[in-house]
């Protein structure tokens, strides 16, 4: 697989085989991913893999605090304005409209989003860390990161869903993973075998054009 179609193919699954990952194929995964871009070579992540009864501990935990609180750092901002408000809309309509629950079934929709805290079914769940002193830069950096991960995972048939959901989590798993003062969770994500049997797995969400995003000087 080349970078133009692991990038064109890469997807949010949401429904995953509960088959294992071993961890040797994990260590392999951020073994590449580790070559992220990082602005003054600060690499200011730092991962922790559950699995297995470890998995188990922080869905127990997340469930235990539902609905959470992502704190002072949100994950959108408030009030979200356009043209960012509509594609978050149509993204979540056109989810929602494959996994066939409509807008009045407000609870079958809290069920859907209550998967996040169980990582959709993946067996593996992965939480990155940063310090909370690093400013917008590292942030960015920690995305490079991320997509990395979510890259080299996708070269190995391991399919990913980035969850910023576990931002609701932070506090409880802070305390559950002793993790230091200055640190925090960034966001998470499920790494497993896709279940392409499921119609959620068939989305993929709309992409501005270039156009849209580009402006072209001097050529």
């Amino acid at each position: 697989m080349n970078v133009d179609e692991a990038l064109k193919t890469r997807i949010s699954v949401r429904a995953f085989k509960p088959d294992p990952i071993p961890e040797a194929l994990i260590r392999e995964i951020l073994e590449v991913a580790r070559f992220a871009p990082s602005g003054g070579n600060l690499q200011p992540w730092r991962v922790i893999a559950v699995s297995g009864v470890e998995r188990d501990a922080v869905i127990a935990i997340a469930k235990a605090n539902l609905p959470g609180d992502e704190g002072e750092r949100l994950v959108y901002p408030a009030n979200l304005w356009d043209p960012y408000r509509t594609r978050r809309y149509k993204l979540g309509e056109d989810m929602y409209e494959l996994l066939g629950i409509p807008r009045d079934n407000k609870v079958g929709r809290l069920m859907h989003l209550a998967q996040n805290f169980e990582f959709f079914g993946a067996p593996v769940g992965l939480f990155f860390v940063i310090d909370k002193a690093m400013g917008h830069g590292q942030w960015a950096h920690m995305g490079m990161f991320m997509q990395s991960v979510a890259l080299a995972a996708l070269e190995r048939d391991v399919q990913s869903c980035m969850q910023e959901a576990w931002a609701r989590m932070r506090t409880p798993l802070a305390v559950h993973f002793a993790l230091g003062d200055h640190e925090m969770i960034y966001a998470g994500m499920a790494l497993g075998r896709a279940d392409m049997s499921k119609p959620v797995n068939s989305m993929r969400s709309d992409r501005a054009g270039v156009d849209e995003i580009a402006t072209f000087r001097g050529f």
